[in-house]
């Protein structure tokens, strides 16, 4: 009887989630449209989220690209396959662990902030405040910080990706001299439509699911100040969750097309 009232409960919230995501993309084509006076929070949400994330993205695509270098390249060339380490060099620092661990990175940071943030006002009656005066707060409240958090998702990936190929390069080059127009040229060889096609869609996904979780469950509090930090918690479970399970779908689509 108690699983089925969870199961109930989960529905419940699923369904809530889902609506919540229906309506903010809803009001996402009159906020462009109108250029709405929210626009400041959108420039603000990208500077926290891309901006400010640079230097800890850096910090992790300079590990990955490095280790691939240090520890790729010598392994493959030992076995005669050195070719082989441009296609491991997009698969993984672009395809799957670029889009993932920017996702988790934005996750820490943002989720925890927009969903402690939408709580804080939820608890202090500044929602009710914006519907007392005719004021959607989907519109003014969701609407930027998920168009913040999406745009950023995707420069973040763009820019680690980059910075984990560039670096990689820097570090072959201290055991192997290579042509920076033969590396990078291979990178682009290998670098298919398809691939471009998945990170951008990994990265919107990550997106929608971060913004979306964190907004609803910063709306989901009731009156104790208590419940603002706990709302910030179960955004970031709740939205690591989403991101591994939407990675894997669509890695396992991208994987089933291509064989």
């Amino acid at each position: 009887m108690l699983s089925m009232a969870k199961m109930f409960s989960g529905a419940q919230m699923l369904l809530y989630r889902l609506g919540i995501f229906a309506k903010i993309l809803v009001a996402v084509v009159s906020f462009v449209r109108l250029r709405h006076v929210s626009f400041r929070v959108l420039v603000m949400q990208i500077f926290f989220t891309f901006y400010q994330a640079l230097g800890i993205s850096a910090m992790l695509a300079l590990g990955i690209g490095a280790t691939i270098g240090i520890v790729g390249f010598p392994l493959l060339q030992g076995i005669g396959q050195q070719h082989l380490i441009y296609p491991i060099l997009i698969i993984v620092v672009t395809t799957e662990l670029g889009p993932l661990l920017t996702a988790f990175i934005v996750t820490a940071r943002s989720a925890t902030a927009i969903a402690t943030e939408v709580a804080g006002m939820v608890i202090s009656h500044e929602v009710e405040a914006y519907i007392s005066v005719g004021v959607d707060p989907i519109e003014h409240l969701a609407v930027p910080r998920f168009l913040g958090v999406t745009i950023s998702l995707l420069l973040l990936n763009l820019y680690f990706s980059v910075f984990g190929l560039v670096v990689s390069f820097l570090v072959v080059q201290l055991t192997h001299a290579l042509p920076a127009s033969y590396y990078f040229g291979n990178l682009i060889t290998h670098l298919s439509p398809q691939h471009l096609a998945v990170v951008a869609a990994k990265s919107v996904a990550f997106g929608m699911i971060i913004s979306t979780v964190a907004i609803t469950e910063g709306l989901g509090v009731e009156r104790a100040s208590t419940e603002v930090p706990v709302a910030g918690l179960r955004a970031v479970t709740k939205a690591f969750v989403g991101c591994i399970f939407v990675n894997i779908l669509l890695s396992a689509m991208y994987y089933i097309v291509l064989s």
